[in-house]
């Protein structure tokens, strides 16, 4: 829940995909918007992102695997939810409820707890023409998860849509602090 006395908390979770190597412009960004950034990554994006980077730019570390049930949580508890990168993999595990890794386990969650998330799948061309993608897609939407989805622009063809996600951001926030509220 936002809270007066602290910045409304986007966990920026990043699936294994080549714009995951530029997530610390699009961290930068919402930190200028007033967020408190956490990265959670797949075990995937970990091949393409910076965490030692990510984690002094954020404060937080970036975590891609469950904690130990005794250990304390290190992260502070979710406002709201970006996945960008969405990859073909997290999205269906994710439509399907399947919990195998720390970011969908997370996601899980936060679709039960219905708190706003943005989606950013980048699928190429042929998966994104795949059927379970597709019922996929639309589950995650009637769900309440925004799609940022342009099906002319699959991986490959053109640019990450960052300008949209950015664009995304104050409408994320609104929507945390309208959950909140009673």
């Amino acid at each position: 829940m936002p809270d007066a006395r602290r910045p409304p908390v986007l966990y920026v979770v990043a699936c294994g995909g080549r714009p995951s190597g530029h997530l610390a412009e699009f961290v930068s960004f919402a930190q200028l918007q007033g967020w408190d950034v956490c990265v959670i990554a797949t075990p995937d994006a970990t091949k393409f992102l910076e965490a030692p980077k990510l984690a002094e730019q954020t404060g937080h570390p970036v975590r891609s695997r469950y904690k130990q049930p005794d250990e304390p949580d290190v992260l502070p508890p979710a406002d709201a939810f970006v996945v960008a990168p969405a990859t073909f993999n997290t999205i269906n595990k994710w439509a399907h409820g399947i919990s195998d890794t720390l970011a969908l386990g997370l996601l899980n969650e936060a679709t039960g707890q219905g708190l706003p998330i943005v989606a950013v799948p980048w699928p190429n061309a042929a998966l994104l023409r795949h059927p379970a993608f597709q019922r996929s897609i639309a589950d995650l939407t009637a769900w309440g998860v925004r799609i940022i989805l342009d099906p002319a622009r699959p991986a490959g063809v053109g640019v990450f849509p960052w300008d949209k996600l950015r664009s995304a951001l104050p409408d994320l926030l609104r929507a945390a602090e309208d959950s909140q509220r009673p």
